[in-house]
């Protein structure tokens, strides 16, 4: 090549000559730094000193084929530096001919450093196909690796566990904690199922706090059981993040192929399902997707339009459980609770039906229908000079709505003779625990209007004693699950103790559930809890029934003796 016409190739690009037999001839210094090669090091040497091992051998094969032909090959070309680094040229080799045989006499090669276009064009496909906060695939890519999972599945009759994971606690940490603590939750919990699961298994973020496993090669149910229960416990080791001890936990569905043989979206579908299950019976916990559960989520659906139809038949009533004063005999209010005079089955408690429509609109609307029965009861009975408070169980979705404090002043807006504060709203602990930052502005909203709150199931929750302070309710129900068993049950017994001085110590009122005997009133009494309701004072009634019964209630003179 004419001398100025190396000079300027050399000043704009990567440039090497090299024999007919692959030997290098000449370098420029563009190629000695981009390789990290002096000069002495690669004059005689075959350019297979640069291989990365990257590229098959057949690439190379068709390189050599067509420039030794005499034609121009084109491509891009990862090496090894001397360091061991790689780096990608975009190189055009081009065999110089000699003029009078037309025969191939050398080649040139000119290279133009395209690493970081290269690395550009990586991240873009690796965020393409990931979830940039955990490094895990995404939805998209997600999609993809279940599809060839499958496939290879099918193929091979090999079983694969599909598995949708959901935290419990994450929303609490995000409001108690921030987001930023949330994220970082997110990573470690990311890092937890990676290093638990095995190199041929994957891991996803589906989306939120929701992950999803394909378990490849489950060879029987008890290795399954055995991997789930590894995960859960991996799930539910504490965290510390920002200084902070957390804990939150997981609610896994599952569903197995090829015993349930669907697309990929049906099996996902079929796992959220079954997490979804898993999740309405408790934390921590996995629950398998079969055939009768997917009846009984038809059957389910089914079941929330018969209680919308309820609703709108006048079907749905309330019965009044009495709360006393143990000691004085003294009726302090009622409980308003629900049933379903039910056509065919007759009276259906609310256990056999509310946990269905939980999670749907309908609450609302059954809710409000309640608030707005109880208003209108006790405007009667005040009529009649009777001025009992009433409490209401308030679901979660219902509670959590942003309209619900102008909602329920509408309701009281229809019934001004009604005193608010005669009016108690009941949240379960966990409710309240759930969504603590939007809980605490309802209430205290609420409060201004009058209304009072309980919280109800207090013990059930995990985070009872640091929620307590920042939950500004007047009174809390010791869950029935203790007061049951406290004749017998040291456990329990200290538990309703440690509840009783937990209200006390923060000013609250406490009213025990579940007074079956005399003898649960009496230790009741001298624990210092002498508000009570149960079975062994009146079952929940009908209105028309509360009045007669309240004349004739006298407690035993077994509670009044006691000092």
């Amino acid at each position: 090549m004419d001398e100025k016409y190396r000079r300027a190739v050399d000043a704009a690009a990567i440039f090497s000559e090299t024999d007919l037999a692959g030997c290098i001839t000449y370098v420029n210094d563009q190629f000695c730094a981009m390789s990290g090669y002096g000069r002495d090091e690669l004059l005689g040497q075959n350019h297979r000193i640069l291989s990365s091992g990257l590229h098959p051998a057949g690439f190379f094969q068709g390189m050599w084929q067509a420039i030794s032909e005499g034609r121009v090959w084109r491509g891009e070309i990862c090496n090894r530096a001397k360091d061991g680094t790689l780096y990608w040229v975009d190189s055009t080799m081009v065999p110089l001919l000699d003029e009078k045989t037309g025969q191939v006499q050398k080649y040139v090669s000119i290279r133009f450093d395209v690493s970081e276009k290269r690395q550009l064009l990586h991240t873009l496909q690796w965020r393409v196909g990931h979830d940039v906060l955990t490094g895990l695939p995404n939805r998209a890519y997600l999609s993809e690796l279940l599809n060839q999972s499958l496939e290879f599945s099918r193929n091979e009759d090999i079983p694969l566990a599909l598995c949708m994971l959901d935290l419990d606690g994450f929303k609490a940490v995000n409001d108690g904690y921030g987001h930023a603590c949330g994220d970082l939750l997110l990573v470690e919990v990311a890092t937890r199922l990676r290093e638990i699961i095995r190199g041929e298994d994957v891991v996803a973020r589906l989306a939120g706090d929701e992950f999803v496993l394909i378990l490849r090669y489950v060879r029987d149910i008890d290795e399954l059981n055995a991997a789930l229960l590894r995960i859960l416990k991996a799930i539910s080791e504490p965290y510390s993040i920002q200084g902070a001890e957390l804990n939150v936990f997981a609610s896994i569905g599952v569903t197995l192929f090829p015993l349930d043989d669907e697309d990929a979206d049906t099996l996902l579908r079929h796992a959220d399902q079954a997490m979804y299950v898993a999740k309405q019976s408790g934390r921590n916990r996995y629950q398998l997707f079969d055939v009768s559960l997917e009846q009984e989520v038809k059957a389910s659906h089914q079941t929330v339009e018969q209680i919308r139809q309820a609703l709108a038949a006048g079907q749905l009533c309330l019965h009044y459980q009495p709360k006393v004063n143990l000691r004085s005999g003294t009726v302090v209010g009622f409980e308003a609770l629900l049933r379903w005079q039910h056509p065919e089955r007759g009276l259906v408690t609310p256990g056999d039906f509310l946990p269905l429509i939980e999670q749907t609109d309908l609450i609302v609307d059954i809710g409000e229908w309640v608030i707005a029965q109880v208003l209108e009861q006790m405007h009667h009975w005040q009529v009649q000079g009777r001025w009992w408070a009433v409490s209401v169980n308030i679901a979660a979705r219902h509670f959590q709505r942003e309209d619900f404090v102008e909602r329920l002043q509408d309701l009281l807006a229809q019934y001004p003779q009604v005193e608010p504060h005669r009016l108690d709203l009941e949240i379960a602990e966990s409710v309240a625990i759930d969504n603590i930052q939007r809980v605490t502005q309802h209430l205290e909203a609420c409060q201004a209007l009058g209304v009072q709150f309980s919280l109800d199931d207090f013990g059930t929750g995990y985070s009872s004693l640091s929620y307590l302070k920042r939950l500004p309710t007047q009174t809390i129900k010791i869950d029935k699950s203790f007061v049951r068993d406290i004749l017998h049950d040291k456990d329990d017994l200290a538990l309703t103790k440690a509840v009783i001085g937990l209200a006390r110590a923060f000013g609250r009122e406490v009213i025990a559930e579940g007074l079956e005997t005399l003898e649960h009133g009496q230790l009741l009494m001298r624990m210092g809890c002498e508000v009570a309701q149960g079975y062994f004072i009146a079952r929940p009634m009908p209105a028309e029934d509360v009045p007669g019964w309240v004349e004739g209630f006298a407690p035993p003179p077994q509670w009044q003796k006691l000092e």
